[in-house]
């Protein structure tokens, strides 16, 4: 462990996520109770996105959370969990279109020209998506961001802050529920989504017999492991969730032919 890790960095650090998680699910519930009189809310859209925030608590406080400042196989359970689960889980809440139900007209509009403007259209295509999601893993691993995040508080904040950030936007540009506009095609998506599992697992190899600095032989190989049959398991929910959508698109397009 960190011989910085516990002082009043780390602690305010460990505060503003606990903050950020709590912010997330008063703002749900509030957008629950804002939309109250309009259609039913899907209550598996409510279980989702509390799921999804579990994650990332369990990944940024607590036990999980302090043991990964020593243990490289404990890190990797924070990364599948904040970069892999929670973003799919969170993505499956559909808050943009809680949030659409939710507001004032006037409201829903401004958020609707967020949404369409170009900064948000770049970030959100499947392509910078997964570049920016594969290559802040690239970086953190090939670089000496690893080692630095467990001496520096900020930089600790700052690579996590990206891992969630970075795999929700690779999340909801593959596989969103969410009304996007300028979404990519089912054949785009599928392409990116490939590549971007294909990456995974070549990083997960790679780090098995060349771990970041300070990590041993056995610790290396553990959670080069972890990385590697952990972001399996949750590559076959992506991949479920994404066929189903398939699935959905192809009947959509084909009922009116049959009718």
């Amino acid at each position: 462990m960190s011989p910085h890790h516990g002082g009043p960095g780390w602690a305010a650090v460990e505060a503003a996520a606990v903050l950020v998680l709590l912010a997330g699910a008063a703002g749900y519930a509030a957008a629950l109770w804002a939309a109250r009189r309009r259609r039913p809310w899907p209550a598996r859209r409510t279980v989702l996105w509390v799921a999804g925030l579990g994650c990332a608590g369990v990944s940024l406080t607590g036990p999980l959370a302090a043991a990964a400042h020593g243990s490289f196989p404990a890190h990797m359970v924070v990364h599948l969990l904040l970069g892999m689960a929670a973003p799919l889980l969170l993505v499956l809440g559909a808050p943009v279109t809680l949030a659409l139900r939710a507001l004032p007209v006037a409201g829903a509009r401004s958020l609707s020209r967020l949404l369409r403007s170009r900064p948000v259209r770049v970030v959100s295509h499947p392509v910078p998506a997964a570049a920016l999601n594969a290559g802040g893993l690239w970086a953190l691993y090939g670089t000496g961001l690893y080692a630095a995040m467990h001496s520096s508080a900020p930089v600790h904040a700052a690579v996590h802050a990206h891992v969630l950030l970075a795999g929700y936007l690779f999340t909801a540009a593959v596989v969103g529920v969410d009304p996007d506009p300028h979404r990519g095609s089912l054949r785009l998506r599928a392409a990116v989504l490939v590549g971007f599992l294909t990456v995974h697992a070549v990083l997960a190899k790679r780090l098995y017999g060349d771990p970041p600095a300070g990590v041993g032989a056995a610790d290396a190989q553990l959670g080069s492991q972890i990385m590697y049959y952990g972001g399996d398991a949750v590559d076959v929910a992506l991949l479920v969730v994404f066929f189903a959508q398939w699935y959905a698109a192809g009947r959509a397009r084909t009922a009116p032919a049959a009718a």
